[in-house]
């Protein structure tokens, strides 16, 4: 299972993420997001836990735990969606409003 950390100090490490965990079980992977530019920590990441129970026990007992100051949120991780739209698009349609060059 995919687990979500939110609400996470800036100096957390993925190495004190993997400890909590572990006390709950088996850990195949650990990954706090970080800034691409600065690699300062975005305060949230994700741990994969291959047992169900034991996903499940850390995410029940875990979630609003204090780690480093901060009172963590822990739940399962949702998948990510493709909906990255931005700019002036509505309804998957584009606005033409003026602005354009003209030759």
């Amino acid at each position: 299972m995919n687990i979500f950390v939110g609400n996470l100090s800036r100096d957390v490490t993925d190495d004190e993420l993997k400890e909590l965990f572990a006390n709950y079980g088996q850990i195949r992977s650990v990954k706090i997001i970080r800034d691409m530019f600065s690699q300062e920590s975005k305060g949230f990441g994700f741990v994969e836990m291959p047992g169900l129970a034991e996903a499940q026990k850390a995410i029940n007992e875990l979630n609003t735990r204090e780690l480093k100051g901060k009172k963590i949120s822990v739940s399962e991780a949702r998948p990510k969606t493709n909906d990255r739209r931005g700019g002036n698009q509505r309804n998957n349609t584009r606005s033409s409003g003026g602005g354009g060059r003209r030759w």
